[in-house]
Order: structure tokens, then C-alpha cells, then sequence
């Protein structure tokens, strides 16, 4: 998905879409250049990278670190006290990302628990998701108010939060469903 992400930044910046922040265009080509980095294309080269010894930077699309390559290189690098995890953005709860952020001193990993010896440390200002104004000002120009609003995705506080500021700044009906119910959508 990294990967994948990088190639739409790299179109954009070739195409000089008006997208992108004119700081990052004025650098030139070289501006989304991985370069000292390698990018990692396959499983084998995720496994290659594995092997190697000496220091590196895992940077992984995965950040909740609940699935994916990412467990395995978490896998290696938690137990030793020389590496640091960076949980960069938003991490939900119930995710091995909030977990470390948390203080975790064991993951479970593959059936079985690792011990986190790792420093973690949390950059969450660089979540990509909406706050709650800028959802407000995406579903205000709707044509018209829909039957009703459903907040599935945050933590619960934020989402009823969210719910009674639709409710009060848009005059919708919005829910916050409870896990495993069901809704009709017509």
C-alpha cells in the first residue's frame, strides 16, 4: 500500500498537480526520491530484509500493526532494547499499535507473546484522518440531509461527540451503532 501511495505522490508530482504543496513542487524530481531507503517490493524481499543484521528503518503502510509484513519485523526488532518502534498516526484501540503505545511489555505475535524491550515512541499529529470539523464541512454541502448518519469508524467518546455535533450543526440524525447491530439501508 506504501508503495502504491508513493507511485499516485510520484504521478501527481510529474502531472505538477495543483494537489501538492508548492514547497514540495519547487524541490523538483528528487523531492519523493526514497533514496537513502530501499523499497521493499515483495515477501521475499521483506524476508531478505529479515535476515539482515545492523541498523534500518522499517517504514510500513500497516501502522495499526494488526496484520502484514510489519509483525514479522516486529516480531525480530521488539525484544532488543537498541530498537525503536515509532507508532506514527492514529492508533485504534484494540490494535497491536495501541497496544505498544500504551506501554505494552508483551505482544502476542503467532501464539505467542514477545516482550517489548523496544523504545516506542507515538507521533500521532501525522494521522491522515478527518477531524470532527472537517467532516462537518465535507457532509454540509450535501444536496440533501440523508435518513441518517452512521459514525462506525473511532473511538466511542469521539463518536458520540461527533454524533451530537451533527445532530446540533446540521440538524441530521446521526448514530453511533452498538457492535454486531444490524441496519437496513434502502
Amino acid at each position: 500500500m506504501a508503495l502504491a501511495t508513493l507511485q499516485i505522490y510520484r504521478e501527481a508530482f510529474a502531472a505538477g498537480s495543483d494537489q501538492l504543496r508548492p514547497d514540495v513542487l519547487s524541490r523538483g524530481p528528487t523531492a519523493l526520491d526514497p533514496e537513502p531507503f530501499t523499497l521493499i517490493h515483495s515477501l521475499q524481499d521483506s524476508l531478505a530484509l529479515d535476515r539482515a543484521h545492523g541498523p534500518a528503518v522499517i517504514v510500513s503502510a500497516s501502522g495499526m500493526a494488526t496484520g502484514g509484513r510489519v509483525v514479522h519485523h516486529l516480531l525480530r526488532l521488539l525484544p532488543d532494547a537498541r530498537n525503536t518502534a515509532v507508532v506514527v498516526g492514529y492508533a485504534a484501540a484494540g490494535t497491536r499499535a495501541r497496544d505498544l503505545v500504551d506501554g505494552a511489555r508483551a505482544l502476542k505475535m503467532y501464539g505467542t507473546y514477545v516482550p517489548v524491550r523496544a523504545e516506542v515512541v507515538n507521533v500521532p499529529a501525522f494521522s491522515a484522518h478527518a477531524d470532527a470539523a472537517e467532516i462537518i464541512e465535507w457532509l454540509r454541502p450535501a444536496p440533501q440531509p440523508p435518513n441518517a448518519v452512521y459514525l462506525v469508524h473511532g473511538e466511542p467518546e469521539g463518536s458520540q461527540a461527533l454524533r451530537d455535533r451533527i445532530d446540533r450543526e446540521l440538524g441530521w440524525t446521526a448514530v453511533v451503532p452498538r457492535s454486531g447491530e444490524r441496519v437496513l439501508i434502502r
